[in-house]
């Protein structure tokens, strides 16, 4: 019987050196939902893909994933995952196709099966046309496609997915976006570490905030929000004196606050009584996000 979780992290440390990359990690995944691993850079989310693959060796803790220990049967879990990187590293003298069929040979795709597989992986990242374009003629949305249809040419159970749309156009993001939905409506096992909130809040059935190597809250968007931001938020501009200023009535009346450029929001303002609101003065209500989660977690301001 498949395990019930895809990925199962206990205590996990990784240092470098004099620096500890990943602090003492705790983190499930169930099988067949779709993880965002969310925070900023530093948190130690690439350094965690890295281990997850037995690519990098943790100094301490468990590893399971799909059901086998890491790194000493990393062999067995990487033939049933597909990885899709950060960094671009296609091969650039190849076609799309070659470069599927390179890596469904590798995963050991049956020969009879191998071209079935390739049309589609193809298909997935929308590439049928471009199947006998050499890499270095596709686009950059074209090539980060071919990336991850590369790492699903093996109906694979669990796709890692380490920064997926970075330095990426909107309009290129909103198709991997498409593209990664389709995969967690399938059934398909997804973890995918980001930075970009909106890609989190959209996709994610579940999500793990990383801060310092170690997850500090965990939770599907909207108990994330419950628990740390509400329902809404009251934004107020004027002078840094005075933002400081709400800043501390805001603070005693037991809310939450974030700067936002030249202004500051109070969070949980469904619970503002009329006397604080009177006190605070007239602001621009908004609904609560999990930006505001967030940044409340994980702090204002870059380490």
């Amino acid at each position: 019987m498949p395990p019930l979780n895809a990925i199962e992290l206990s205590g996990v440390v990784k240092r470098f050196g004099a620096v500890t990359a990943v602090n003492g990690l705790d983190l499930t995944v169930p099988a067949g939902i779709c993880l965002g691993l969310l925070g900023p850079n530093g948190a130690g989310k690439s350094t965690t893909m890295r281990m997850l693959t037995g690519q990098a060796r943790p100094d301490a803790g468990d590893i399971r994933v799909l059901g086998y220990q890491i790194p000493a049967e990393s062999k067995h879990a990487r033939a049933q995952m597909g990885v899709v990187p950060q960094l671009d590293n296609l091969d650039t003298e190849l076609t799309a196709r070659e470069n599927l069929s390179v890596f469904a040979r590798l995963y050991r795709v049956p020969r009879a099966e191998r071209r079935a597989a390739v049309d589609a992986a193809l298909a997935l990242g929308q590439l049928a046309d471009r199947a006998d374009t050499k890499v270095d003629e596709l686009s950059g949305g074209m090539r980060r496609r071919l990336l991850i249809a590369r790492g699903l040419v093996h109906r694979p159970r669990l796709v890692l997915l380490d920064e997926p749309t970075v330095g990426l156009d909107p309009q290129v993001r909103q198709e991997l976006w498409g593209l990664i939905d389709r995969l967690r409506r399938d059934g398909t096992t997804v973890l995918m570490s980001t930075h970009y909130i909106e890609e989190a809040e959209r996709l994610a059935d579940s999500v793990a905030v990383v801060r310092a190597g170690r997850v500090i809250a965990q939770g599907s968007p909207a108990e994330l929000l419950a628990g740390h931001a509400g329902r809404s938020a009251v934004e107020y501009g004027g002078s840094p004196d005075r933002l400081s200023e709400i800043e501390r009535i805001a603070a005693a009346a037991g809310l939450p606050t974030r700067r936002t450029g030249p202004s500051v929001s109070v969070l949980r303002a469904e619970e503002m009584p009329p006397s604080l609101a009177a006190a605070l003065g007239p602001g621009t209500s908004r609904p609560a996000n999990l930006e505001d989660v967030f940044v409340t977690l994980t702090g204002e301001f870059v380490a």
